[in-house]
């Protein structure tokens, strides 16, 4: 495990968590701003100043999604764009969106189906930027 940390590009790390970052200040904040208080129930609402935790916590969980990528990129050999296209697909799609459905279905969330398309397609995207950086920067 130690040798693999060693063996990452953490410079390609480093870029491709920025984006994955800057793609969720984006996503949530231009692109889908909206939409996303209207899955939280929250459309009605002034927007208030997001405690430290919503930005923090989102940041560090993007990093650790980024390393775990790098790790399973290296070590499953992928390094085409074709490869971190697919890996992306199969992540994405099976643990990424998956979990932010079954995160979703709660009953704090008034629109489970609503939060998971528009989160649930974050993540897709963001996998898909930080697959091919890292394989690109490989």
């Amino acid at each position: 495990m130690m040798s693999q940390l060693a063996n990452i590009n953490w410079i390609s790390v480093l870029i491709a968590f920025v984006a994955y970052t800057i793609l969720g200040g984006v996503w949530f904040t231009v692109l889908f701003k909206k939409q996303y208080a209207i899955s939280l129930g929250k459309e009605n609402e002034l927007p208030a100043k997001p405690a430290p935790i919503f930005i923090i916590g989102p940041a560090v969980c993007s990093f650790i999604i980024t390393i775990t990528s790098a790790l399973l990129l290296y070590a499953l050999g992928l390094d085409t764009y074709s490869q971190a296209m697919g890996f992306a697909f199969i992540v994405g799609g099976g643990y990424l969106v998956a979990n932010t459905f079954n995160i979703a279905i709660n009953p704090n969330i008034p629109y489970p189906i609503h939060y998971g398309i528009i989160s649930g397609a974050y993540h897709l995207v963001g996998i898909f930027i930080v697959s091919i950086v890292l394989v690109a920067m490989r």
